[in-house]
């Protein structure tokens, strides 16, 4: 049986040397400023040899924090930063696309200045506030008002404008884990009765109006969405899982958009082979595969490439460590994140640990 994990592939209008993708991974190790740091660059660098690298979540505008010192992509400064990344992948000749972030309400006054977090609804979601110190309930999020909603499309849209000037090639909305567009898409969280409420059809307006508006920045072919069917963290819930991401999924067809990645159950219970069939294009399946399980999906054509983002934490060469049959670095959840004592800390050496020190095979 011939391997698919080290096949090409075309993902909309970029080519993949193979069907490892790296995930999504925040590790919040840009500055205070929300700057890429010299550490991301040999970050990213060391894992070009995925066939597509997709950038930790990057905040488009400074009211959009959840996390402490995560990335942004709203700014000059910020454009710079992160070309040093792309220029480093590519001349690897890695591929990547940076993924846009609004969290909605996942953040706290404490992040935003004093400021409540915005959502569809004011609605406030159980759990606490990640990495800070002491903990922190999250707080009833303010709902946002018309030409409020009107401002963020046209902040995604200058993000993925920023972003192609950062040297990406190409983009994918976070839309899933419970942040902003998610949390319009799912009745759990969006109670509206104006035109981005109530029906699936108006829980839709919202995230298609991002995705249109950052489609016209960059073209259908380098668009991919994230999704989490699962809904399963930060307080989701939707009376109609199924249906919802059916039609979402119809939705993203018709534009004929690059990819979809999926954070989804695999066998039974979930509804991926549903969700791939109706999209009709690339899908990424992503959730604690192994070599053997990525491999299984690709032959039984339920995804076209595969995502890993813990095993690609603690193996830099993931894809050589798999052709090979050798042994996988473990990884140290200790160090995922730095320790929240050192956030606003000028030292970033200290940051490295756990982050640029994973070991790569012996040549």
């Amino acid at each position: 049986m011939k391997t698919l994990l080290f096949e090409p592939l075309q993902v909309g209008e970029i080519l993949l040397s193979n069907r490892v993708v790296m995930a999504p991974l925040t590790r919040l190790r840009a500055t205070v400023e929300r700057l890429p740091t010299d550490i991301m660059v040999e970050y990213y660098a060391q894992r070009a040899s995925a066939g597509l690298i997709i950038t930790e979540a990057t905040v488009v505008s400074a009211d959009a924090v959840g996390y402490p010192q995560s990335p942004g992509i709203w700014n000059d400064a910020q454009i710079v930063a992160w070309k040093k990344i792309t220029d480093a992948v590519h001349a690897k000749n890695g591929k990547i696309v940076c993924q846009l972030w609004h969290v909605g309400r996942i953040s706290h006054p404490t992040l935003l200045n004093g400021a409540l977090p915005v959502a569809p609804s004011a609605i406030q979601p159980k759990g606490h506030v990640s990495l800070t110190r002491p903990p922190k309930d999250y707080v009833a999020p303010r709902a946002l008002e018309m030409a409020e909603i009107k401002q963020i499309v046209e902040n995604f849209a200058q993000a993925a404008k920023n972003a192609k000037l950062a040297g990406f090639d190409g983009v994918e909305l976070h839309g899933a884990n419970g942040y902003l567009l998610d949390q319009f898409l799912q009745d759990g969280t969006n109670k509206r009765t104006d035109e981005y409420g109530g029906s699936l059809e108006n829980r839709l307006r919202f995230p298609l109006e991002v995705l249109d508006a950052v489609i016209a920045e960059w073209g259908a072919g380098r668009v991919g969405y994230h999704i989490a069917p699962r809904c399963d963290i930060h307080d989701m819930s939707d009376t109609n899982p199924t249906e919802t991401f059916s039609r979402l999924m119809q939705e993203l067809s018709k534009r004929k958009i690059a990819f979809v990645f999926s954070r989804s159950k695999q066998g039974e219970g979930g509804i991926d082979a549903q969700l791939k069939e109706i999209f009709g294009g690339v899908y990424i399946a992503n959730q604690m595969l192994d070599k053997e399980k990525a491999e299984d999906l690709l032959q039984m054509q339920k995804a076209d490439a595969v995502a890993f983002g813990v095993l690609m934490i603690a193996n830099p060469d993931l894809v050589e460590r798999f052709k090979q049959n050798a042994p996988l670095n473990k990884p140290n959840p200790n160090t995922f994140y730095p320790n929240p004592e050192t956030f606003e800390s000028k030292d970033f050496s200290a940051y490295a640990v756990g982050y640029l020190d994973y070991p790569f095979l012996s040549l």
